[in-house]
């Protein structure tokens, strides 16, 4: 077989069906038909996915990893997921687990353009934790948003995004929001220390999200949230690709949509695809995700790979002031804390809580080395 894509899935089967049910999941997601019925040699020797190893994990699941052929993928971010869990993310028993990409595939997808260490250069923010707030709820007209985050960015916050809510809706159209935004930001970071950046959320088809980014260029910005998973991982990535020097926030949206580990899809095909860095449930928040599962996630976010910069992790889902600490302690200074709603709970004491926030954070900016490798 030439260069290939090993695939790591988990499931649960009785003990003796466990190689064939990999075996399945192999055909299933490289031919797609009975391999009886191929004639052809080179489908069959290099294109038939292969079963490497099959492991018991006790207790009724088991791990298998499979190999497909690299050039399957095409190249294509929604092919490469294709490749490895189309199909069988509609079998209920099985999930995507873990996968080793070659070099050659590393290097064509490319990962983040600026990561952890364009943040810090261009938030003037070289060794401490990141902070971010957002703009909230929906149907909040665009001089609301506007004057909610200019107070935002007075308080020194580093990073104001729009919610995932906010598209291009009649209340606050996209095009008259990102100016009235980025004024108000700008005009707010003149009068700190801050070099405070808004990401305005760009959403639709790719038709959409292209003159998403040239209204926040037009604006004076340098970054953009997007939802892979909802905008589609292809679309997101041509983006990618036609915006090197522009920084892309990935929110997790329909990521839990697919049985793909959150640790696999958020941390390490995020990174693949390109984003700079990727909101994710953290743990003792709303979405009931588990310590061990946020420090997988921030580890394939972060470690080295193959030359591909990190990508900056940041917790969000019910985050609280008083957790700062806490949080510091658990991610490490390469992470960026998110207040979104706890900080706008504030209401008339709005600015007051968010300067606190801010300042918490700085004052531990020492306490602990980068998790990253």
């Amino acid at each position: 077989m030439t260069e290939t894509i090993a695939a790591i899935y988990r499931f649960r089967v009785p003990a003796g069906q466990a190689d064939a049910r990999a075996r399945g999941i192999a055909v299933e997601q490289s031919v797609e038909m009975p391999v009886e019925a191929i004639a052809d040699p080179f489908v069959l020797s290099d294109i038939v996915g292969r079963v490497e190893s099959v492991v018991d994990l006790g207790e009724g699941e088991f791990e298998a990893r499979i190999h497909y052929a690299a050039d399957s993928a095409g190249c294509d971010a929604g092919q490469l997921i294709n490749i490895l869990f189309g199909n069988s993310s509609l079998q209920h028993d099985v999930a995507l687990h873990d996968v080793d990409l070659p070099p050659d595939l590393l290097a064509a997808f490319g990962g983040p353009a600026i990561g952890v260490a364009g943040w810090r250069e261009r938030l003037n923010a070289p060794d401490r934790l990141l902070t971010l707030s957002n703009l909230k709820p929906q149907g909040l007209s665009s001089a609301e948003l506007a004057k909610l985050a200019g107070l935002l960015a007075a308080s020194g916050v580093d990073l104001i995004k729009d919610d995932h809510g906010l598209a291009d809706q009649r209340y606050s159209p996209f095009a008259d929001r990102v100016p009235r935004i980025a004024d108000a930001v700008r005009d707010a970071s003149s009068h700190t220390n801050q070099p405070t950046r808004y990401l305005p959320h760009v959403t639709g088809n790719l038709d959409q999200l292209r003159t998403g980014v040239e209204i926040a260029r037009r604006n004076g910005l340098d970054g953009a949230l997007v939802m892979p998973m909802v905008t589609g991982l292809s679309s997101f990535h041509t983006l990618r690709r036609e915006n090197p020097d522009f920084a892309f926030m990935a929110h997790p949206a329909m990521a839990g949509a697919a049985r793909i580990a959150p640790a696999l899809l958020i941390g390490r095909i995020f990174r693949l695809f390109g984003t700079d860095a990727v909101v994710f449930p953290g743990h003792g928040g709303r979405f009931g995700a588990s310590p061990v599962e946020c420090i997988r996630l921030v580890d394939f976010a972060c470690r080295p790979w193959a030359g591909l910069a990190p990508t900056l992790p940041v917790p969000a889902g019910g985050m609280t002031i008083e957790r700062i600490r806490e949080l510091s302690e658990f991610y490490g200074r390469d992470a960026c804390l998110f207040l979104g709603g706890s900080l706008l709970a504030a209401g008339d004491r709005l600015t007051e809580e968010a300067a606190r926030f801010v300042k918490i954070v700085h004052a531990l900016k020492a306490q602990r080395p980068t998790n990253q490798a």
